[in-house]
């Protein structure tokens, strides 16, 4: 069954940080979410006046945060002492849990920055977890080439072509994500499975696409959500088509956030706040 575009949310012009100018999906509101997804944030300018004041220290509890660097190279540090850059082409899979304070700074003066920052929730059991972290460089992103001349890189989950299944490097979280960017040729068609328990859906980052069956008009810069199914197929346009696909298992648990801090009940909430404050975001 082919999934078509259930609702498409646009992604709104918005500032983070100390002044990072982004678009906003996913999250631009608290309630517009898609659960297991808490937020999508899509940052591209040439602009050093839109980044380079970065993301000083702030903190994280509950959830998951993915990196996805198009173009550009920050440096990430955090109050545990951990550092590491992220440069093009590269992720990081950072997962919060109990508590993390981090910076995320531009190394970087001039030229493009341009990405993605996901937020993925935790489950209950996972939320107090200690916090931890992937680094991917790009080179252990594995490149599939299509036979239509498009590619897709697998950050995360399993990409199946032919009976031939292409594993990201990131595996074994409690939400099995898929999470793919996919380039296309002019007019170029592509499918893919997508397991039909997990809620799913695509941003279009450049050109234009066409989704489902009929086909239906995807425009850029949006959260294309996509109904059930267990097979997305979309199309290029003949400016061609580059895109991230998300899909990933709902947790169906109550969601109680406060700015950085995701969690199940109030009570969580303002036990994060007083941590936060009283300097006692542990340890791991």
């Amino acid at each position: 069954m082919i999934r078509n575009i259930q609702t498409m949310i646009p992604g709104i012009a918005t500032s983070d940080g100390a002044g990072v100018k982004l678009r906003r999906s996913l999250g631009g509101q608290q309630q517009v979410r898609l659960d297991p997804f808490l937020m999508l944030d899509e940052f591209s300018s040439n602009d050093p006046n839109d980044y380079v004041a970065g993301f000083p220290a702030h903190p994280h509890r509950g959830f998951e945060t993915v990196t996805y660097m198009l173009e550009g190279h920050m440096l990430h540090e955090d109050h545990l002492g951990n550092q590491g850059n992220l440069k093009s082409g590269g992720v990081q899979w950072m997962t919060a849990g109990r508590g993390i304070i981090h910076s995320e700074m531009p190394q970087q003066v001039s030229g493009a920055m341009r990405g993605f920052q996901l937020w993925i929730n935790l489950p209950a059991k996972e939320k107090m977890k200690p916090a931890g972290y992937q680094d991917i460089q790009v080179e252990d992103i594995p490149k599939v080439s299509l036979s239509n001349g498009g590619s897709v890189k697998v950050i995360a989950g399993a990409f199946e072509e032919d009976g031939k299944f292409t594993q990201g490097p990131v595996q074994g979280i409690s939400t099995a994500p898929l999470f793919l960017d996919v380039h296309l040729p002019a007019n170029a068609q592509f499918e893919c499975p997508i397991l039909k328990e997990q809620n799913a859906f695509l941003y279009v980052y450049e050109g234009d696409l066409e989704v489902g069956d009929p086909m239906r008009s995807a425009p850029k810069q949006a959260a294309i959500i996509l109904g059930d199914g267990d097979r997305l197929k979309i199309k290029a346009g003949v400016m061609g088509a580059q895109l991230i696909v998300l899909a990933a298992l709902p947790l169906h648990e109550p969601i109680v956030q406060y700015g950085p801090f995701v969690m199940n009940t109030r009570a969580e909430i303002e036990q994060a706040i007083a941590d936060y404050q009283n300097n006692r975001f542990v340890v791991s």
